[in-house]
């Protein structure tokens, strides 16, 4: 399907210019426009640029508060809980991450737990963050129920995604960011502005029943753990999708399974809601807590360079690292723009012209 680039400052400016229009602060714009399109550069086309007009829609429906007040409601030495007030999640992820990475200087670890947060974008950018200061970084987020547990045509977790971000010497950090089902819902989105159908294992319909139509969750469908079905290991990604529920939500005080707020504002919010938002888990370890950094990331460093050397099944080239495919991402589309299709085109420059301002193909 036809693309047209654009450049990672293009997009930098119009979107930061757009958090600005509904109200966003230079300092929250600034980090919702970084936090956002660290996806984009990524290669991780779902949760980047694409969701803007989704974020104004939930500001429109006065679901997202674009001066929120963050703050720390509970804390001890190694742990926080922060009510994030409504804010973007792609502001409030950030907020928390740095409280886990001071927390971690102090005292060796620190864990942060969050409520009352939105859609944080990917998992990476906030795990990531703890890499510079030589700390394992952790993030994950529990997210809209449109998965149906093993056996289930009940939609009670959402895609609830997952990211351990470690930093090595030589070789580049290792970074694994996932969901906990088979494809994010934003891979969906893709397929749809494709008119393509899914592959085996992502979806079922209203029924249980297996399905590749990519607008299955429109018809009251729902998507499928990490697995697929039972046979294939849901089971494990149900468990994993649950420990994030668990971690996000129950600890900070968040909605949980099905209660947990849509990302489309024009799906109606659940009943009788238990919690607050959506909720994060934010965490940063310091690696000279356990031994000292540079024995760490020379360690890393063989490590990683044990996985490239492993051989190779017939008609690969090499074994990926986790973090080699968005780091190859980052690098070709710093230098040559960032595709973005034409549904998503047509998208901001729907926005442009509302908000008046200027969006270059």
């Amino acid at each position: 399907m036809a693309s047209t680039n654009y450049t990672y400052e293009q997009l930098y400016t119009f979107s930061e210019n757009i958090f600005k229009s509904i109200g966003c602060s230079d300092e929250h714009a600034a980090t919702a426009t970084k936090t956002l399109l660290s996806a984009d550069l990524r290669g991780i086309d779902s949760h980047g640029i694409a969701r803007l007009s989704g974020y104004v829609r939930l500001w429109e429906a006065k679901r997202v508060n674009a001066t929120p007040d963050i703050k720390v409601i509970h804390e001890t030495p190694s742990t926080a809980v922060v009510d994030g007030d409504s804010g973007l999640g792609l502001v409030v992820a950030p907020f928390a991450m740095k409280i886990a990475i001071e927390k971690a200087k102090q005292v060796g670890t620190g864990w942060v737990s969050v409520q009352h947060s939105n859609h944080f974008g990917i998992a990476g950018y906030h795990a990531m963050m703890a890499l510079e200061h030589d700390m394992i970084g952790v993030a994950m987020t529990n997210a809209s129920p449109l998965v149906a547990p093993t056996f289930s045509i009940d939609k009670m977790l959402g895609t609830n995604p997952i990211c351990v971000a470690a930093p090595a010497g030589k070789e580049p950090a290792f970074v694994a960011d996932l969901a906990t089902t088979t494809a994010a819902n934003g891979k969906l989105e893709i397929l749809q502005r494709k008119n393509a159908d899914t592959p085996d294992g992502w979806v079922q319909d209203e029924s249980g029943n297996p399905t590749n139509d990519a607008n299955i969750l429109k018809k009251g469908g729902a998507l499928l753990p990490l697995g697929g079905d039972r046979e294939h290991g849901s089971h494990k990604g149900y468990a994993l999708g649950a420990v994030v529920d668990i971690f996000s939500a129950l600890l900070s005080g968040a909605n949980y399974a099905p209660w947990v707020p849509p990302f489309p504002a024009y799906v109606p919010m659940p009943a009788q809601q238990p919690g607050k938002g959506i909720g994060h888990f934010l965490g940063a370890m310091r690696v000279d807590a356990f031994r000292p950094a540079d024995e760490f990331k020379a360690a890393m460093d063989h490590w990683i360079q044990g996985f490239r050397s492993a051989r190779t099944v017939p008609g690969e080239e090499k074994v990926l690292v986790p973090g080699d495919p968005e780091r190859e991402f980052e690098k070709e589309r710093m230098a040559n723009g960032i595709p973005l299709l034409k549904a998503v085109v047509d998208d901001l420059s729907a926005l442009a012209e509302r908000f008046s301002i200027k969006f270059h193909p």
